[in-house]
C-alpha cells in the first residue's frame, strides 16, 4: 500500500497559491501594457500561469539549488508571465480585423479627441493658392496623433463637418486624382516625419455625397472625396521637421487640440510616454501594437 507523501491539505493550498500568483502577475502586466491589451483576466491568468511554470523550469534548470521565492525566480517567473500575456495580446491585434467605422459615419460624430478635419492639404481657401503653412498643418495634426493615442485626420471636410471635396488640392497636382493625392501625402509626411512614422499612416478615400449644384454630367451633381489618414500610436517619439534648418519640433494631442511642447515639457513627456529602460521599452512597443486594435 502506498502512503501519501504530501498532505492533501498542501496541494489546495499550492493550488490556491498559483492561482493567485497568476492572478497577481497578469495585473501587473495589465498595468504594464496601460490596460490596452484586449484579453479577458481569464485568459491573461491562463497564460500567466504558463508563463511562471516556464519560468520555474527555466530557472530550475539553469539553478537547480535556487530557492522557490528568492527574488531571481520570482523575477524570472513574473517576467516571462508579462512576456507571454503581451506577445499573445501583440499577435491577437495584429490577426485581428477591426472594423472601421465608415468615413460617413465618422464625419457625423463630429471632431474629437481622436478624429480631426481640414478643409484642405495644400491650399489655403482665403487666397484660393497653394499654402505651404496648410501642408505644415497636416504634418502636425498627424505628429501629434503618432504621439499620443493615434486617431484619425480628414481631408476635405470643415469644422462642422460639411463636405468639401478635394478638388481645390487635385488642381494644384500635375494629374489631379487621388493616387497622385496620395503619392504626395506620403511623400509629404516621409520629408516632415520620417519614413518610420509615415509608415504608421493608413490613407484611403472615400465619397461624402455630392455638390448641389448639378453639372452636364449629372443632374444630381459631382460627388465630393475626401481622404482619410488613420494614424497608429507611434512605439517611439516622433518629431516635425517645418524647414530644413529648423529645430525639430514634439506635437502631441491634448484632448481635441493640437499642441506643441516645450523644451521642458517634450523631455518629461517622453521620459514619461516611452521610458528609456529595456523593460518599459518593450512595454511601449507591445502598447504601441495593441492601441490600434481598440474601436476608434
Amino acid at each position: 500500500m502506498i502512503q501519501e507523501q504530501v498532505p492533501v491539505w498542501v496541494v489546495g493550498v499550492a493550488l490556491v497559491l498559483s492561482v493567485v500568483v497568476a492572478w497577481l502577475f497578469s495585473a501587473v502586466a495589465h498595468w504594464l501594457l496601460r490596460g490596452r491589451a484586449r484579453l479577458g483576466r481569464s485568459t491573461s491568468i491562463v497564460i500567466s500561469m504558463l508563463g511562471t511554470g516556464i519560468g520555474l523550469l527555466l530557472v530550475g534548470a539553469v539553478l537547480p539549488n535556487s530557492p522557490l521565492w528568492g527574488p531571481l525566480t520570482i523575477a524570472v517567473a513574473l517576467g516571462v508571465s508579462v512576456a507571454g500575456i503581451a506577445g499573445y495580446a501583440a499577435v491577437a491585434a495584429h490577426f485581428q480585423r477591426v472594423e472601421r467605422e465608415g468615413l460617413a459615419e465618422l464625419v457625423r460624430s463630429g471632431e474629437s479627441s481622436r478624429v480631426e478635419f481640414k478643409s484642405t492639404a495644400r491650399v489655403n481657401l482665403h487666397t484660393g493658392k497653394r499654402d505651404d503653412r496648410m501642408e505644415l498643418v497636416v504634418a502636425k495634426t498627424v505628429c501629434a496623433f503618432l504621439n499620443a493615442d493615434g486617431g484619425t485626420l480628414v481631408i476635405g471636410v470643415d469644422d462642422f463637418g460639411k463636405p468639401l471635396g478635394l478638388d481645390a488640392d487635385f488642381a494644384t497636382l500635375k494629374a489631379p486624382d487621388a493616387d497622385r493625392f496620395e503619392l504626395w501625402l506620403r511623400d509629404h509626411l516621409t520629408v516632415s516625419l520620417g519614413q518610420n512614422a509615415a509608415a504608421l499612416v493608413e490613407v484611403d478615400f472615400a465619397t461624402l455625397g455630392s455638390t448641389e449644384e448639378p453639372t452636364a454630367e449629372s443632374d444630381t451633381g459631382s460627388e465630393l472625396l475626401a481622404c482619410r489618414l488613420s494614424c497608429r500610436p507611434s512605439p517611439r517619439p516622433v518629431y516635425l521637421r517645418p524647414g530644413r534648418n529648423a529645430a525639430p519640433e514634439l506635437w502631441v494631442r491634448t484632448g481635441n487640440s493640437t499642441r506643441q511642447l516645450g523644451v521642458d515639457e517634450a523631455t518629461e513627456y517622453v521620459m514619461h510616454r516611452w521610458p528609456l529602460n529595456l523593460g518599459s521599452t518593450i512595454a511601449a512597443q507591445f502598447r504601441a501594437a495593441v492601441r490600434f486594435s481598440e474601436e476608434r
